[in-house]
């Protein structure tokens, strides 16, 4: 996490719960001594202020032809594991500073975190967010106990507002980074998932460019059992990380045009701390499409009653998409980091996500305009139990013979075995029958 205040030396009073080598060790060196003990003093530390969720078998298990455990990281109370982090860095500033205050500019998983767990500290806070920021949000974070102003059209008027009010009041300004206090408060989560889950073979988390997650876990994990495989996963659109490792350094060159909808994932690859852990320590990276993504939400929506955003299901989505062939047969944990998907969006990735599924199908096709033939296609239907969505006639524009009407029928399916059933049964009757590919 970087913190930027008046007085410098805060940094190093929040750090001091991390050991030092030697009196001459350099801030930035601090930053990087990330041990076992550090991450079992962040769990000790934050016990009572997050959950401990639960990592439970899932129904997707028999699926994919593998012991699938999912940690519900998404039941913290902001809906984040980000929450892990933020409460073990609140909880490790000095005094004085938790007497002044703290601030932060962006409407991220992280700064509802801190709006939270700072109210619940008694920590004044205060969250600056851009004009276009979603209602929701904003009364989300005022809900949580924080002082909301919103102030200028984009992100980065907020943070230069919020940097501008830190250094006038003495606000601690908060953005998200990789000290080592944020990545042992996140590297709880594969301590919990060590303890909860016997005889682990692998363990897969959302990565991208904020992989704080997966890097402060895979330290707890490989101190305990080096065997256990750490897997990262993100997405197509942007491997940010994946490059950033090749190139041995954080990158910034992917941009996301999707950012609502991927959340955390999708920002720039924000420390070094995180990516020399993750490429010393992570087994694997591997990228999915944006169509498997949407297809885990569904999944996990159908088989765990969670509503989740992409973000929490990326990591599911790997296996989804088939990336993970060596793991059949295999004890596999996922890690469901985060369940804030905003309203506007759930209709519309629902509706996405069964059309990729195959489970959702349209078509067109030619039938005569006589009493009766319409009825004749509704019991064609009925009888592939194919549920009718939608139907449409269309008399006007039609180019073919006279009295004729052209039906275009959106219809639901059990999936896509279901699907080309029905599809040969409509092309038997009706070969005029065109279907609309997705």
């Amino acid at each position: 996490m970087k913190i930027v205040s008046r007085n410098e030396e805060l940094l190093r009073d929040a750090l001091s719960c991390i050991p030092q080598p030697s009196s001459r060790t350099s801030l930035a060196s601090c930053n990087k001594l990330i041990r076992f003990e550090d991450i079992s003093a962040a769990a000790f530390k934050i016990q009572c202020g997050v959950q401990k969720t639960p990592c439970m078998y899932s129904r997707l298990s028999k699926q994919y032809g593998m012991d699938i455990y999912l940690k519900k990281e998404f039941l913290q109370y902001t809906g984040s594991v980000k929450e892990r982090g933020v409460l073990y860095l609140l909880m490790s500033l000095p005094q004085e500073q938790q007497r002044k205050g703290v601030i932060v500019a962006s409407d991220s998983n992280f700064s509802m975190a801190v709006a939270y767990h700072a109210s619940e500290l008694h920590i004044p806070v205060f969250v600056i967010l851009p004009t276009c920021t979603a209602p929701a949000r904003v009364k989300t974070c005022r809900d949580y106990g924080a002082m909301v102003i919103s102030y200028g059209p984009t992100a980065k008027d907020s943070q230069v507002h919020a940097r501008r009010l830190a250094q006038e009041n003495g606000y601690l300004y908060l953005e998200e980074e990789d000290s080592a206090v944020y990545l042992s408060g996140l590297g709880t989560v594969g301590l919990e998932m060590y303890e909860q889950v016997p005889k682990l073979d692998a363990v897969i988390f959302p990565a991208g460019g904020h992989c704080g997650l997966l890097a402060g876990s895979a330290a707890a994990l490989k101190h305990l059992n080096p065997h256990i495989s750490v897997i990262g996963v993100e997405s197509e659109s942007f491997p940010v990380l994946q490059q950033s490792l090749k190139a041995g350094h954080p990158t910034d060159d992917q941009a996301c045009n999707n950012h609502h909808f991927y959340g955390d994932v999708s920002g720039v690859c924000f420390g070094s701390n995180s990516l020399q852990l993750t490429g010393k320590l992570v087994d694997k990276v591997v990228a999915v499409r944006e169509e498997d993504i949407l297809v885990s939400m569904l999944r996990l929506l159908e088989y765990e009653r969670a509503t989740i955003d992409a973000e929490g299901a990326i990591g599911l989505a790997a296996l989804v998409a088939g990336k993970l062939p060596e793991l059949k047969g295999k004890r596999v944990a996922v890690v469901i980091c985060s369940g804030n998907l905003e309203l506007h969006l759930l209709q519309q990735c629902i509706a996405r996500a069964l059309t990729l599924d195959n489970r959702v199908c349209r078509f067109s096709l030619v039938i005569s305009d006589c009493p009766g033939d319409m009825s004749k296609l509704l019991e064609t239907l009925a009888r592939e139990e194919a549920r009718v969505l939608d139907i449409k006639q269309e008399r006007a524009f039609v180019t073919s013979e006279l009295f004729t009407v052209k039906v275009i029928c959106t219809v639901e399916t059990r999936d896509k075995i279901h699907t080309a059933q029905l599809r040969n049964a409509l092309l038997e009757r009706y070969p005029t029958t065109a279907w609309t590919e997705r």
